[in-house]
């Protein structure tokens, strides 16, 4: 049999195997994440030791996504007001409340910042009449020159659907669009949506499944994220000038206020230094096994199934806009 590769984090795992059955369930990619940083240890099993090691492996994978599922930080231990505290609404036991009106919109901020990792939290868009609204999720490093990865989320009349955007921000410089449809309704309940930021790329995950990737070219001349800590951004703010129908359908007050949930925060990443904004720790991280390099078999397939049903606009294909393309859309 095929050797188990493995890698066993203090607080979680991740492991790669050869397709095997657990009862009538397929397992060829099984992540057990949590908040918490992880220092890991990489290995291979042997084939006589597969036996044993797998049951007991199995064992304790199948015990910790049962416990692991619904764990998740609270808002303060992870999490601060950087923006109109007043209009948060934080009560114990319910889901934080973002809220827009016509006098400000608001957000949070994490407490630390961090280099490389996977951050998620479970979002619950504005309900009805969203138009001119934009909610967002994002990592962020500070300064003009900085990096950013966002998820924005574009209100829309009522019946109409969201547009959730994505952009990449490299020193400074975004224009890294594309927009998608979501195939479910965002207001209905929570979905989550998380960022994953390693060395071989950054990907755009909601409910799990890949929504874009955007790969580390550098060997062919493309600036890419690497050397700038991020912090973790939500906010929900007024964009009615561009967010909806390209700025045609402004917000309508009478509405307000627009309220976006929040809940299940997770911050699985390397805190940065302050001083030196470095990886504190060192050691090797579960986003650096090279198995992360890329995605499994079936992860391409959701994305090519993303792409070809709900991708709505790519910068990429958007030839008339720039004089010279992106390198990361030719390379």
């Amino acid at each position: 049999m095929t050797p188990l590769q493995y890698v066993s984090c203090n607080g979680g795992v991740q492991v790669y195997t050869p397709p095997i059955k657990v009862g009538r369930v397929k397992l060829s990619h099984f992540i057990i994440p949590n908040y918490k940083v992880h220092h890991c240890v990489f290995g291979k099993t042997t084939e006589m030791g597969w036996s044993k090691v797998s049951r007991t492996l199995l064992c304790c994978l199948c015990l910790a996504a049962l416990l692991t599922s619904v764990s998740s930080a609270d808002f303060g231990d992870l999490f601060q007001p950087y923006w109109a505290a007043d209009h948060i609404v934080a009560m114990d036991g319910e889901p934080l409340k973002l809220t827009l009106d016509n006098t400000s919109g608001c957000g949070f901020e994490s407490k630390k910042k961090y280099l490389f990792g996977q951050t998620s939290m479970q979002i619950k868009l504005v309900e009805g009449d969203s138009a001119g609204t934009v909610t967002a999720f994002y990592m962020s490093s500070d300064g003009p020159n900085h990096n950013e990865l966002d998820f924005e989320f574009l209100g829309n009349v009522t019946g109409e659907p969201y547009l959730v955007q994505t952009n990449v921000y490299v020193n400074g410089t975004g224009n890294r669009e594309q927009r998608h449809s979501l195939w479910f309704d965002p207001t209905a309940d929570f979905h989550t949506y998380s960022i994953l930021w390693n060395r071989y790329h950054i990907r755009f995950l909601v409910d799990g499944v890949p929504m874009r990737m955007f790969a580390n070219k550098e060997a062919a001349g493309v600036l890419y994220p690497k050397d700038q800590a991020m912090g973790v951004y939500a906010s929900v703010w007024n964009a009615d000038d561009w967010a909806t129908q390209g700025g045609r359908v402004k917000t309508n007050w009478s509405h307000a206020p627009f309220v976006t949930a929040f809940r299940g925060y997770e911050i699985d990443a390397c805190e940065a230094e302050e001083a030196t904004g470095g990886c504190a720790g060192g050691g090797v991280f579960w986003w650096d096994a090279p198995a992360m390099s890329g995605l499994s078999p079936h992860q391409r397939r959701q994305l090519r199934w993303v792409q070809r049903r709900h991708l709505v606009y790519d910068y990429c294909k958007d030839r008339p806009r720039f004089h010279e393309m992106p390198g990361e859309c030719l390379s």
